[in-house]
């Protein structure tokens, strides 16, 4: 069966909600104001891709190969990151609605995530070494076994955590931040 494999297209306001296009190849192309909710693109592999003001909601990503895609002003609500092909898998996410994705076990080493809802995600035993978490709205996120090392959060709002179940060794956290991780042991500052 041949792969269908797009090179440098630029799709715009394409209407693809619910459509299966599994085992495709998209390599430094751009996607503007297109609907993926729900659509299977499982097994497909993104090499240096752009998606601005998509939405990808619900999009089914079994084994897809996420490398250097950059997502801006996109909706992933509740999409399951956790499936995706680790080799490789590179991110950035700006201005994102990312409520209830899943990015267990994930490696993320470095990634950028600024100024996105990330309400009720899962990062379940992600590494999130060097990550930061610019004006992210973090409420009712998971954060369990996750690696943390480095990590800035200074300026994330919402954040709650249990820091001993997290390792936070060099993690920046602004006044606020700090002040939360004290607050499981009913410690009273003021």
């Amino acid at each position: 069966m041949a792969i269908t494999q797009f090179e440098e297209v630029h799709f715009t306001a394409e209407n693809w909600a619910g459509h299966a296009m599994p085992g495709r190849v998209y390599e430094s192309c751009t996607f503007e104001r297109c609907d993926l909710g729900r659509a299977d693109l499982s097994r497909s592999r993104f090499v240096d891709c752009t998606f601005t003001a998509c939405d990808l909601s619900l999009v089914k990503l079994q084994g897809a190969s996420l490398q250097d895609v950059r997502f801006t002003e996109c909706k992933l609500l509740g999409v399951d990151l956790s499936v995706c092909n680790a080799m490789l898998l590179k991110m950035a996410f700006t201005g994102c609605k990312l409520d209830h994705a899943v990015f267990a076990g994930l490696k993320l080493k470095g990634t950028r995530f600024a100024q996105c809802s990330m309400r009720g995600v899962d990062l379940t035993g992600a590494d999130l070494e060097q990550v930061a978490l610019a004006q992210c709205d973090l409420q009712d996120a998971v954060f369990e076994r996750t690696k943390l090392r480095d990590a800035d959060l200074s300026t994330a709002v919402n954040l709650r955590l249990d820091p001993e179940a997290n390792d936070l060794r060099g993690a920046h956290f602004s006044v606020d931040g700090a002040l939360m991780l004290l607050a499981r042991y009913g410690i009273r500052i003021g």
